[in-house]
């Protein structure tokens, strides 16, 4: 049997913390708590968890100052608890290293099905063994080394973001709607959070595009979906 995740979960309230430790020890993770952001940070450094479950409104420092904190030194993927649910927030969390949101209250089986989700995007997925590299202009995609450059240079991605492309660029030259855009890349479990993929394109873009104001390759259809887009004199 595989070892199962370890995940801290970090919230003030001791009733939440109660909940949630419970339900995710009776389905087999190992689970660490904190009640505030500067016990969370060591927890992060000393015990190294697998997947952080963090509260937004936390004493003396916030969930986003506790995530940028942890980007400073940890890829490991957090869901942000929120009694929000406005995009601004949404949008806030992902640009300081969210990797997904559950807003309160939530119900046990929700927050079973996004650790596994989570978890489950923050390994690279597994390439079929002989595909090809691609190439669209001075993007070039290793698919065996999950490798990407731009010009030559390697270009960082994440987990999530890698798969996003992968799909897009395995799909070329075709609008992808935006709800099989999300269930292929973030997990059946998704399909209406198209503000994900705003985020995670503006992403690709920065890191892609020569210009990610007036993008090339990457486009958007709207209301529809988004597209990598091949020109013909550039296809390899």
């Amino acid at each position: 049997m595989s070892k199962k995740a370890s995940i801290l979960v970090v919230d003030d309230e001791p009733h939440v913390l109660k909940l949630v430790k419970a339900n995710l020890e009776s389905s087999g993770y190992k689970v660490l708590t904190a009640e505030d952001g500067e016990h969370a940070l060591r927890l992060v450094e000393n015990e190294r968890p697998d997947l952080i479950v963090l509260d937004l409104m936390l004493p003396k420092m916030d969930g986003y100052a506790v995530c940028r904190r942890i980007r400073e030194f940890s890829p490991v993927p957090v869901i942000m608890l929120t009694a929000r649910s406005a995009q601004v927030d949404l949008v806030h969390g992902f640009e300081v290293g969210a990797d997904d949101y559950l807003t309160k209250p939530f119900s046990v089986t929700e927050l079973l099905m996004r650790v596994q989700a989570v978890l489950r995007r923050s390994k690279w997925p597994e390439e079929i063994v002989g595909r090809q590299s691609f190439i669209a202009g001075p993007i070039e995609i290793d698919f065996a080394q999950h490798r990407v450059t731009v010009n030559g240079g390697p270009v960082k991605l994440t987990p999530t973001e890698y798969r996003l492309l992968s799909y897009l660029a395995n799909n070329v030259n075709r609008v992808i709607l935006h709800r099989e855009l999300l269930r292929a890349v973030w997990g059946p479990e998704y399909g209406e959070e198209t503000e994900y993929l705003r985020v995670y394109v503006r992403y690709l873009r920065q890191k892609l595009e020569a210009d990610p104001a007036a993008p090339r390759y990457l486009l958007t259809q709207p209301g529809a979906g988004y597209m990598f887009f091949q020109p013909a004199e550039e296809q390899a």
